[in-house]
């Protein structure tokens, strides 16, 4: 720990002391617990995403932070946010899911693991009425329970309609720019309320296409800037493909989550993973491939074969790769070599030389 600077040290006795009520400034070398620090990371799910998103062993989603999962419909966004809540409940915290678009079903929950019994459901219809039980949970939090774990699913932000909305006509022009104002109000208040919280604030928001653009992104998201502004993560899922079984059944999608926006680790980095309608993200299946991709492992027809954590030769097949993950030593094994290969490492010596540009993707 560094010696403090006196003059630095003087000022921050000053601002403290002039707002009693609540600490302002800080220093940043670990002698204080400041607003920026992490609190927790409640998981996505997926370990990839989870890497992609905290690029660092058992991340995820920041406690104390705002999430946005994004993407055109059907794409897994009401998915992935019940695999957040449902992991909430594995760590011991309270779920709680805001629907605005009445469309969530309680064997789809259940599907993904979550105890609907312990689990809040509210449903509302405005932003308004969304952000003011948002600031109800916040302030019950503060009476009761700060070192609880609460995770609040809002799905979807796009849903959510206003209070002149359903008052007016259908002719009536406006509506979205009262929208975004009362969000972009409603944001900055959450934002600060949330960052001294063990509270995680996952939206789920509808990705839609601007027209008329010819260069860079063209998509967007319901609801204005002031959600990408204020969300230290931004997720944004693409279907890559359906899933058949041998009766060419549509069971699920391969998808592929990329970090847009990322304050708790480097952006634009992506996870791939098969989700499927029944049980949700195959997690184990993710683990396998990349495992494969990096060659930890070989293939020979149906059969794969790699060395244990004992240095023995295991051979299986796909099928029984779940099985394998059962032996926790064995598990933790190849969760650090997974974490090895795909946790990004800073090269010091990596110069202006070494850079390549890649083109403008489409965005989505």
């Amino acid at each position: 720990m560094s010696v403090k600077d006196e003059l630095a040290s003087a000022l921050a006795d000053n601002l403290n002391k002039q707002f009693k009520d609540t600490k302002v400034a800080y220093f940043l070398d670990g002698s204080d617990t400041t607003p920026t620090d992490i609190k927790d990371f409640v998981s996505t799910g997926s370990t990839l995403l989870n890497l992609a998103i905290s690029n660092k062993p058992n991340g995820g989603v920041a406690v104390g932070r705002i999430t946005e999962i994004n993407g055109l419909e059907s794409s897994g966004k009401s998915l992935i946010g019940a695999h957040i809540l449902a992991e909430t409940q594995r760590k011991g915290g309270v779920a709680v899911y805001i629907d605005t678009e009445t469309s969530v079903s309680r064997e789809f929950l259940e599907a993904i693991g979550i105890d609907v019994g312990n689990m809040l459901y509210i449903h509302l219809e405005t932003v308004e009425d969304v952000f003011e039980s948002i600031e109800k949970i916040v302030v019950k939090i503060r009476e009761s329970d700060r070192d609880r774990l609460v995770t609040i699913l809002v799905d979807s932000l796009a849903g959510a309609t206003t209070r002149s909305e359903l008052e007016g006509d259908f002719d009536k022009e406006g509506w979205a720019t009262g929208k975004a104002i009362i969000i972009s109000k409603a944001m900055r208040k959450i934002t600060q309320m949330i960052g001294r919280q063990k509270i995680a604030l996952i939206f789920t928001n509808q990705l839609r296409q601007k027209l008329g653009v010819m260069f860079g992104d063209p998509w967007t998201t319901s609801g204005g800037k002031a959600l990408p502004f204020h969300a230290s993560t931004r997720i944004r899922l693409k279907n890559l493909g359906q899933i058949k079984d041998k009766k060419t059944n549509t069971i699920g999608m391969k998808m592929r989550a990329q970090v847009i926006k990322n304050r708790l680790g480097p952006p634009m980095r992506h996870a791939d993973f098969n989700l499927y309608f029944e049980s949700g993200i195959d997690d184990d299946g993710s683990w396998l491939q990349v495992l494969k991709d990096h060659k930890l492992l070989k293939q020979g027809g149906a059969w794969y074969t790699m060395k244990n954590h004992n240095g023995e030769e295991l051979k299986f097949q796909s099928k029984d790769w779940s099985e394998q993950l059962q032996d926790t030593e064995f598990k933790e094994y190849c969760y650090n070599l997974i974490c090895d290969k795909v946790i990004l490492k800073y090269d010091k010596n990596f110069g202006i030389d070494d850079v390549t540009v890649a083109e403008e993707s489409d965005g989505q």
